[in-house]
């Protein structure tokens, strides 16, 4: 893009096409929201959302295609329930919390891989992941530990990516502000005998935008990032294995001297999942994995790097001893590696081994699930957790479900040992954090297409680690006691190809020593997403509003504005073979503070922003 280029063009190019795009030829596609979706989180069983004994949400893979820019992290803040601290625009380091947890108290997995790493600068890196090969992402909101062990206090985010079902290939381009590029290709190959193969490729890169609210606008922060996809399989009745690598890498530019971004952090992951399910007969079924994740951040300027490797294998089998009632028994093995320049060991590692047993009973309206994990950590020792859940359908159009659960959680290797840096300490005496949950919800069905639903739930948490001073040095604290307490009510309806959808989360996620709220968490949320899709061409707005939080973990704290922010969609299926789409991001280009950084002796006061407006045009190729 040249210089002269006026980015407002672009916006008002793309507001035309929207409103006046043609249809020439139809297309059989999905549709944009299933009814009741098959998911696999809560049990590590593929069942109906709707019989689930606990609240989970499903973003889809035709929301996920609708901008191929956006980042995981991007995604999920559609979901009221997530809120991500953002330090600056796209590609920059951000913090996840569901229902007002802490960012390693949510576990990210890949079809059943972790993610989450022993890295306290990042033990989940959202704004890294890469989203070409998802079809769908499950949010299990909640305690996940029985069948995941640590880091899944405040629940679970996975993302699934389906077996190819026929042969095709497609290529996508992206064009956006900024000087913002995106491309993606993928080929797929299934035969009759069972076999399938997957490959695929991305690259993006932009200028990026200014990071931090005393830096001029023309200051920007750029960010490239690549990757590749590649799947091997074999399925029929009774065998289904596959092995899969997922491998993403770039840079993004950051700031240390707070006028400019020229500091480099480069980044790579990479994840090797290997999957095998065994049909012993028809009441017994057997499953295998085993996974390898790569994590790694280099700071070039400091010359120092964040290394992490992971490798675990689970094994279990499910039997369904009599046809309502199955048991799931396993056993799983983690061992990760730490690797930092800050850390006063060159490599330090921890290992866990978990044993589960759950049982679940379904019949007559009624859906149980009750589990233990035995959890052994060769650092921390030995913790036990529980669960008992049941959703009861009262009537055809009305279920409610009540939730009971603890769980744990580890410090990472750079929590305990790692340092951000001049002014950020690690704590080698932080403790593991322990918690009880429990939540009551309500499904109920209308006509007309109208649905809704409401939760509410509360989580008392020993140990919380948060961040704070000692000795006048800033560093991860534990919290003697925090709790989170809130809930969730939703409103859906849809008519022939109309939909609206509004939701509102509510948490109080409260330092009860302090009896202040714990900091980057706003209390409320809104999300409102309404549009037209008829399978042909569609298009939608999304509108999400959060209130104030706290940028301290003080009294009378400095304080996170809230903000709202409108995002535009909107796609045209020309033929099977082509399709235009276009996306604003941020349509009124509302510029909001989103992380504080204190005075100090080492740094001004300043705060990091948003990335402001993203425009983009794109179309697809299929074959």
């Amino acid at each position: 893009m040249s210089k002269s280029f006026q980015p407002t063009r672009l916006v008002g190019a793309i507001a035309i096409a929207m409103g006046c795009s043609p249809v020439i030829f139809a297309e059989d596609t999905t549709t944009t929201t299933q009814l009741d979706p098959i998911v696999v989180t809560a049990s590590k069983s593929a069942e109906k959302a709707s019989e689930v004994p606990a609240r989970i949400s499903v973003i889809s893979k035709e929301e996920i295609e609708k901008n191929p820019i956006l980042n995981l992290s991007d995604v999920l803040q559609k979901d009221p329930s997530i809120y991500i601290k953002q330090s600056g625009g796209v590609g920059q380091l951000t913090d996840l919390s569901l229902r007002g947890g802490q960012t390693g108290s949510t576990l990210l997995l890949k079809n059943g891989a972790r993610l989450n790493t022993q890295n306290g600068l990042g033990p989940v890196s959202p704004e890294f992941i890469n989203l070409s090969d998802v079809d769908q992402i499950e949010i299990l909101k909640g305690p996940a530990s029985v069948q995941y062990g640590s880091d899944a206090i405040s629940g679970v985010v996975q993302l699934i990516s389906n077996n190819p079902t026929k042969s095709g290939a497609s290529l996508t381009g992206v064009y956006g502000e900024n000087r913002t590029y995106k491309t993606l290709v993928n080929a797929d190959y299934v035969d009759d005998s069972g076999f399938y193969a997957s490959i695929g490729g991305q690259r993006m890169e932009t200028d990026g935008t200014s990071i931090i609210n005393i830096q001029d606008k023309s200051e920007k922060a750029a960010f490239d990032q690549k990757g590749y996809n590649a799947k091997i399989g074999y399925s029929n009745d009774v065998i289904n294995t596959s092995l899969a690598i997922d491998q993403n890498q770039g840079t993004n530019n950051y700031t240390t001297n707070y006028s400019t971004n020229n500091a480099k952090r480069n980044f790579e992951n990479r994840l090797v999942n290997w999957l095998a399910s065994y049909k012993a007969s028809s009441d017994l079924v057997l499953n295998a994995r085993y996974s390898h994740y790569l994590d790694k951040i280099e700071q070039v300027i400091y010359q120092s790097h964040f290394n992490t490797t992971s490798d675990e294998g689970d094994i279990n089998a499910k039997w369904n001893f009599v046809p309502n009632q199955n048991i799931l028994g396993g056993v799983t093995y983690n061992r990760s590696k730490y690797d930092a320049s800050s850390s006063p060991e060159a490599v330090r590692d921890i290992s866990s081994t978990g044993y589960y047993l759950q049982h679940q009973y379904n019949d007559n309206g009624i859906h149980t699930q009750v589990g233990v994990r035995v959890e052994d950590n060769d650092w921390f020792g030995t913790h036990t957790v529980g669960q008992a859940a049941i959703r009861y359908q009262i009537s055809p159009l009305t279920s409610i479900y009540t939730n009971i659960g603890t769980a744990f959680k580890a410090p990472t290797l750079e929590h305990l040992y790692g340092s951000y840096g001049y002014d950020f300490y690690s704590n080698p005496d932080l403790k593991p954090e322990e918690s009880k949950s429990y939540e009551i919800g309500i499904d109920q069905k209308f006509n007309y297409g109208l649905s809704a639903y409401l939760s509410g739930y509360y989580t008392d948490v020993k140990n919380l680690i948060s961040y704070g001073a000692i000795n006048g040095r800033t560093t991860y604290i534990n919290l003697n006691k925090a709790d989170m307490k809130g809930g969730e009510i939703g409103l859906k309806w849809s008519k022939d190809n109309i939909f609206v959808n509004a939701e509102y989360a509510y948490v109080e996620a409260r330092d009860k020593d302090k009896d202040i709220d714990v900091p980057y968490r706003p209390r409320q949320t809104y999300t409102l997403t309404a549009g037209y899709d008829d399978g042909i061409y569609g298009v939608n707005a999304s509108l999400v509003s959060r209130s104030k939080a706290n940028a301290q973990n003080i009294e009378n704290s400095v304080k996170v504005p809230g903000y709202a922010t409108v995002d535009l969609n909107a796609f045209w299926n020309m033929n099977p073979n082509i399709k235009l789409f276009t996306n604003i991001q941020n349509i009124g280009d509302v510029r909001y503070n989103t992380a504080y950084n204190a005075q100090s002796s080492f740094s001004p006061e300043y705060w990091y922003i948003n990335g402001g407006r993203q425009a983009s045009v794109g179309v697809t190729f299929r074959y």
